[in-house]
């Protein structure tokens, strides 16, 4: 036979000074470890949304990055105009793309500075991503001219940004002609005129070839059949696969950096819950005399404690998540791998919140052990004499 759990819960309500302090202090681990988590989700599917896999990514063979990477004008034009897979429209010109990826130094509105992505794009690229990236004000770039459209998640973060304000890249100056929303980090970036922002960043060589592909293409066949090509040896991958592999390493940064501010501040709670709990049963060593005495058997004393202790490890995480959620959305920026920075929204989702919430009862089950097992192995003579 089991204690009712009305009694875990009329004990919790009635001490609820020593309820409160260990659901605070539960509250706040699971606070942190849930926003590092939501951090996390942010930025991954800021990407995953992004990736398509009927896009395919062309780099230079060995580079891990279009930051990194280089082909020449001419590879470009053997990938864009040989390879077969590569969609084309109804006048048969290849939905293929050219583009220039480079990190700028560029002010800040709060002070300082900090790199930001500059694409330079061929008219193309407006064709292969479609409805997915939208001109929101002002208007999109023209051919050959020193304009520029910048993201929308910059507007708040980066001077000079606005439709009408002028940069200068390098000894050229452009002008803001636009700002457009796109999935993903499209929005974190400036695009320019391909040989404008080449001229301006004195780069001869192009970072990579984006091209839509026909559905079903395999792309390691692709990349296999230049192996022996000696104009051109490329990288592919699909661009959800390439986004994928961007993302991993910052991803689990965050998600390892939750885990051990999670566990430093989980051992406080920890012992906050068990000396809680101990306080608890020294002064309930009456009642738990009676329980004993009328027939409940160690067991059941050891599980209706545990229980209770659970309980506040949950209510804890339930503290925690409310804490967190009022920052659902808000907009944060860090440097990605091609270390320029990016702008990603706290994403606090359902698996987020269950992980924190069931993270928050482990609190309370570890450190409600010792406390039930004392209780359980009380005599009734010796509850009631304490008592």
């Amino acid at each position: 036979m089991l204690v009712p759990l009305r009694y875990n819960l009329r004990s919790l309500f009635v001490r609820a000074s020593a309820t409160l302090l260990t659901v605070c202090a539960i509250g706040a681990t699971v606070a942190v470890l849930a926003g590092m988590l939501s951090l996390q989700q942010g930025f991954a599917v800021l990407f995953q949304e992004r990736g398509r896999d009927d896009l395919a990514v062309f780099l230079r063979k060995g580079a891990t990055s279009e930051g990194e990477s280089g082909l020449t004008r001419e590879q470009c034009e053997i990938l864009a105009k040989e390879v077969p897979e590569i969609a084309r429209t109804t006048d048969g010109q290849p939905l293929a793309s050219a583009e220039l990826f480079l990190a700028v130094r560029l002010r800040k509105f709060d002070g300082g500075e900090t790199n930001v992505a500059i694409r330079g794009v061929q008219p193309a690229s407006f064709a292969i991503h479609g409805d997915d990236l939208r001109i929101v004000a002002g208007e999109n770039i023209r051919p050959g001219q020193d304009e520029l459209i910048v993201g929308q998640g910059l507007l708040g973060r980066i001077a000079d940004c606005r439709v009408g304000d002028t940069l200068r890249i390098n000894t050229v100056t452009f002008r803001i002609v636009g700002t457009f929303t796109g999935k993903g980090g499209y929005q974190s970036e400036i695009w320019g005129d391909l040989e404008r922002l080449a001229a301006a960043l004195q780069r001869p060589v192009r970072s990579r070839v984006l091209a839509k592909v026909a559905p079903g293409t395999d792309l390691a066949a692709v990349q296999e059949r230049y192996t022996a090509d000696l104009r051109v040896q490329p990288r592919v991958e699909s661009e959800r696969e390439y986004l994928a592999s961007q993302t991993g390493d910052l991803s689990q940064r965050f998600t390892l950096l939750g885990g051990f501010l999670a566990l430093i501040m989980g051992i406080g709670a920890v012992f906050t819950g068990t000396n809680s709990m101990l306080g608890t049963i020294g002064a309930r060593t009456h009642e738990i005399g009676i329980l004993k005495a009328i027939g409940y058997r160690p067991f059941a004393i050891f599980a209706a404690f545990l229980l209770e202790a659970v309980l506040l490890g949950l209510l804890g995480g339930a503290a925690g998540c409310l804490l967190v959620l009022p920052f659902q959305g808000a907009e944060t920026g860090t440097m990605n791998q091609t270390f320029s920075e990016v702008t990603f929204a706290f994403r606090t989702t359902l698996p987020v919140l269950v992980e924190a919430i069931g993270f928050a009862g482990l609190l309370g089950l570890v450190g409600g052990l010792l406390p039930a097992w004392r209780a359980a192995r009380m005599t009734p003579t010796q509850a009631l004499r304490r008592g």
